[in-house]
């Protein structure tokens, strides 16, 4: 990920600064899961053996719920990230508390999941939208993308099916879905920074932030959100340039791929955005990304797995083999997952029983999950993604809708 370490001027000014500000109302920080060594980890791991990870898992998130009803802590948390915009953590704040929405609304329900999801909705549609950081830092990107899929989720809930809700949801989604429109990069894509010459429309995009709102594009044509298709249109077309003959897509889109043999865009630096690329292109409807693709790209992931594994909580992006970085663990091991739901019903349990120990092997003591630095944002978002990869492994396909 560019830009995502402060210059060294800054990072001296970190370590000599005061402790970062800490929310009273986040999670008190739970000890780190370590990767257990290989040996002890099982090939496969059944549903009925995952169901209680699964239910620590939710226990925590409601548990992490703010008073306000959102997730996680809107300042800095932590010395690493003091070169970021102070809008920026606001911004993950948000987006990782639609995630933890999403991720409620596919759990089984209990009346405490209920309060929480609707109380966390509530918050969603009603809190102030976060603004663009500074002139590099557009990382409300993030809120753009995650938002948007926390609405279409939500709108799609029967829960939600009353006119003040939808009205609600609407709106919401309407802003996120015009903050995308008007920030969609030239070539068609989205990212978090921009380059020089700053602008408005920022000029940088990645293959994998793109895809992660495909489908929810879709779906916002379909709710009324929007009338204008070349939105969508336009992002399939980036990511589907990032295609690469290997299987695998490029970070971003240049016009000359960096194809160095040890380099991220090589199918063991790719794990992640292979499976979110594949189902997002597949999920709406661009025919090259066949069940023979997708598979050929599981295997790939659960072959090579150990660069996630070995990634997995390095402070420092894209400082592991493959320029792998720690947080794309539980975004990979979601959109895995949701790959696996586009392949035939028979297919499915096999790559979900493999899917299963490489989260469950990671869950914290206090039922959380987190693969990067351990700030509020990034525990409430890496825990939504397991309880969504698990969630989809247990249902065995994708939700009832």
């Amino acid at each position: 990920m560019r830009g995502s370490l402060p210059s060294r001027a800054l990072a001296l000014a970190a370590l000599c600064a005061a402790p970062a500000l800490l929310d009273a109302q986040a999670p008190a920080v739970s000890k780190q899961a370590a990767l257990a060594p290989a040996d002890r980890v099982p090939i496969t791991l059944d549903k009925a053996a995952a169901h209680a990870n699964v239910e620590r898992g939710l226990d925590w998130l409601v548990g992490a719920q703010r008073t306000d009803g959102g997730w996680a802590s809107p300042v800095c948390e932590g010395l690493t990230e003091m070169g970021f915009a102070t809008e920026s953590f606001y911004s993950w704040q948000m987006a990782a508390g639609g995630l933890a929405l999403v991720a409620l609304s596919e759990a089984a329900e209990t009346p405490a999941r209920r309060t929480a999801l609707e109380k966390g909705a509530q918050w969603l549609v009603a809190s102030e939208l976060p603004r663009r950081g500074n002139h590099w830092d557009v990382d409300n990107q993030w809120t753009g993308v995650y938002g948007l899929v926390a609405c279409a989720a939500l709108r799609s809930d029967p829960r939600f099916a009353s006119q003040d809700w939808q009205q609600r949801i609407d709106a919401r989604g309407r802003a996120f879905h015009a903050q995308l429109e008007r920030t969609q990069v030239p070539e068609g894509g989205w990212g978090y920074y921009d380059d020089p010459i700053f602008s408005e429309r920022p000029k940088w995009a990645t293959s994998f932030t793109t895809a992660a709102v495909l489908p929810a594009l879709a779906q916002a044509r379909a709710f009324g959100w929007t009338d204008q298709k070349r939105v969508l249109e336009r992002a399939q077309d980036y990511v589907s340039a990032c295609t690469l003959p290997s299987g695998s897509y490029t970070y971003d889109l240049t016009p000359i791929p960096y194809t160095r043999i040890d380099g991220i865009n090589n199918v063991r630096g790719g794990l992640g955005r292979v499976q979110v690329c594949n189902w997002a292109l597949a999920s709406t409807g661009v025919k090259k990304i066949t069940p023979d693709r997708i598979r050929a790209g599981l295997e790939a992931f659960f072959a090579e797995h150990r660069f996630l594994d070995i990634a997995y909580m390095r402070p420092i992006p894209h400082e592991a083999y493959y320029q792998n970085a720690a947080y794309f663990y539980f975004f990979g091991h979601y959109y895995a997952a949701k790959a696996i739901e586009l392949l035939p019903a028979a297919e499915r349990e096999p790559y979900y029983a493999r899917l299963r120990p490489h989260v469950a092997k990671v869950q914290r003591e206090d039922g959380s999950w987190c693969d990067f630095l351990g700030s509020s944002y990034m525990v409430v978002a890496s825990s939504a993604f397991a309880l969504l990869a698990l969630q989809s492994a247990e249902r065995g396909g994708p939700p009832a809708r």
